[in-house]
């Protein structure tokens, strides 16, 4: 299984960025997912939750601090999920990790998730 995030950048405070994510690998693999979503670090900070979305893209988990202004959805056709975040924050800027579980369930515990991408920078300047 690979996952392969597109989209970050630099971004004013107040504006909205992308990000999307896809993931490759057999059939067998991909049947055998139960989430897809999003974690980021920012410097000399833990892993932080962001959004999760189930496999069938039916059920949605979005952390406190960007629920509101973020909406997470995914394509089921091509495996690929999608964030989209509105009115950034400074506090917003960091490292943001695509990622995947096997099991079902939608958790907030970066532990929880087998697969993670190679991480995209977002950067919110004020």
């Amino acid at each position: 299984v690979q996952l392969q995030a597109f989209g970050g950048g630099l971004v004013q405070a107040g504006g909205s960025l992308a990000l999307s994510c896809t993931l490759s690998g057999s059939i067998f693999s991909r049947n055998s997912m139960g989430a897809m979503g999003w974690f980021r670090q920012a410097p000399g900070k833990e892993r932080g939750f962001v959004a999760i979305i189930s496999w069938n893209g039916g059920v949605t988990y979005v952390a406190d601090s960007v629920k509101g202004r973020s909406a997470i959805s995914k394509d089921n056709v091509n495996n690929t999920v999608h964030l989209r975040m509105n009115n950034l924050r400074p506090e917003d800027t960091a490292v943001y990790y695509c990622v995947a579980k096997r099991r079902p369930g939608l958790s907030s515990e970066w532990d929880e998730y087998h697969y993670w991408g190679q991480g995209t920078q977002v950067t919110v300047s004020s």
